[in-house]
């Protein structure tokens, strides 16, 4: 196996122990079992459980941007592209938090570690809307002063929102229709969209 295969591999089953069993149940023995890798092997890759937890982190930001990468490079209008991504964003990031289980807890309280894996993550995001608000400027959709500026606070807007978006705290009433209804005015409001 290759240096690379071995170390998602690793990854990989750190990331369904720490599913099932909680970060802190789980030791780096049991991942070094359940991987069958001995335990230095494990420790060549990683010399820490928090730093496999780490590792699992960024494998989900990794798999996030590859996603929003795609929805960026779609063939729809930049108005549809952009709500899309805002969708795209909260529905991963709700996605990975929710499939990782008992990740959850750790997402929350380690929120500040989080952040510093996520800026490589976070400057590919403002990156993305950037590309697509100057597209949709040039097609005359948006009234946009400063691309720059307004995809910034789009994305931290949107990274605000993400733990009340995971927490189900946002439109608790509201279908997602309409909810989404909602998040279309405000967003294209700010974009200056025209009709």
């Amino acid at each position: 196996m290759t240096v690379q295969k071995t170390k998602a591999k690793l990854v990989d089953v750190a990331r369904q122990l720490f599913a099932k069993k909680g970060v802190d149940a789980t030791t780096m023995n049991d991942i070094a079992v359940a991987s069958k890798k001995g335990r230095r092997t494990l420790y060549t890759y990683f010399k820490s459980k928090e730093q496999i937890y780490m590792a699992v982190v960024e494998s989900e930001l990794e798999m996030l941007s590859d996603t929003m990468e795609r929805v960026a490079q779609k063939n729809i209008p930049p108005d549809e592209k952009i709500l899309e991504l805002i969708s795209t964003h909260l529905d991963i990031v709700k996605l990975a938090v929710y499939r990782n289980g008992t990740l959850r807890a750790n997402f929350f309280r380690d929120i500040w570690r989080v952040e510093a894996m996520r800026k490589h993550f976070d400057q590919n995001e403002m990156k993305l809307f950037r590309e697509v608000l100057k597209e949709g400027k040039e097609q005359g959709l948006f009234d946009i002063d400063n691309i720059e500026i307004t995809a910034d606070i789009l994305h931290y807007c949107i990274k605000g929102i993400e733990v009340p978006y995971i927490r189900g705290q946002i439109g608790e009433d509201l279908d997602d229709e309409i909810g989404w209804r909602y998040v279309a005015k405000i967003v294209y409001g700010a974009l200056g969209r025209k009709e």
